[in-house]
């Protein structure tokens, strides 16, 4: 898939209050400080559309994006973020579980995970509740280029073990990197499959 136009729409923290139309909604969530705002720059060509900052947890609200406009990336809030007080961080976690319980119109997740790091109880914990809740997602690590091939292959290894200890069959899993320009079109490329498969269903 290549995009034309990527758009600003509107932020929110409510799911009732998303943009009312059909359009499939491809959206991203992980960890504050997990790359998320960059990786969606860099699927859309645009430097500064999703607001990065050096501050964590800068994504409070469910910003959504027309992309070609006939379907919408949505930038969620980012959880686990330490420094924000409790009750903010069970507001976010609510935002995001409505959002994902609720929005009929979310068609894939992709959930992204820092590749330095080893399994991380957070992200493993909210791996499983998709999988309760049935919801579509997929894993996308990030910072591909931060570490050597060598440590990018063992981190992700040891992710797969660990899921599949609870999991049958795994999601389709990418490999990013914002800065050395990796996994844009695979990710794109499976947008695009899934807006196919909606489109001859």
């Amino acid at each position: 898939m290549t995009i034309n136009s990527a758009i600003f729409v509107v932020s929110n923290t409510d799911f009732r209050r998303c943009p009312e139309d059909d359009f499939a909604e491809f959206a991203f969530v992980g960890r504050s400080n997990v790359g998320k705002s960059s990786l969606i720059n860099y699927l859309v060509g645009k430097k500064d559309l999703a607001k990065t900052s050096s501050t964590p947890g800068k994504t409070l609200l469910i910003n959504h994006f027309l992309v070609n406009e006939k379907l919408y990336i949505v930038d969620l809030p980012g959880y686990g973020y330490a420094k924000v007080s409790k009750m903010q961080r069970e507001k976010l976690r609510k935002i995001i579980e409505n959002y994902v319980l609720f929005r009929s119109q979310l068609t894939n997740l992709f959930v992204l995970i820092d590749s330095r790091l080893e399994p991380q109880k957070i992200d493993l914990d909210f791996i499983n509740w998709l999988g309760k809740n049935s919801a579509p997602f997929s894993i996308v690590f990030t910072k591909g280029d931060k570490q050597s091939q060598k440590k990018l292959t063992t981190n992700i290894e040891k992710y797969r073990q660990t899921l599949l200890e609870t999991w049958e069959e795994l999601p389709p899993i990418f490999i990013t990197s914002s800065e050395k320009k990796q996994g844009k079109e695979e990710i794109l490329d499976y947008i695009d499959t899934i807006m196919n498969g909606e489109l001859n269903a």
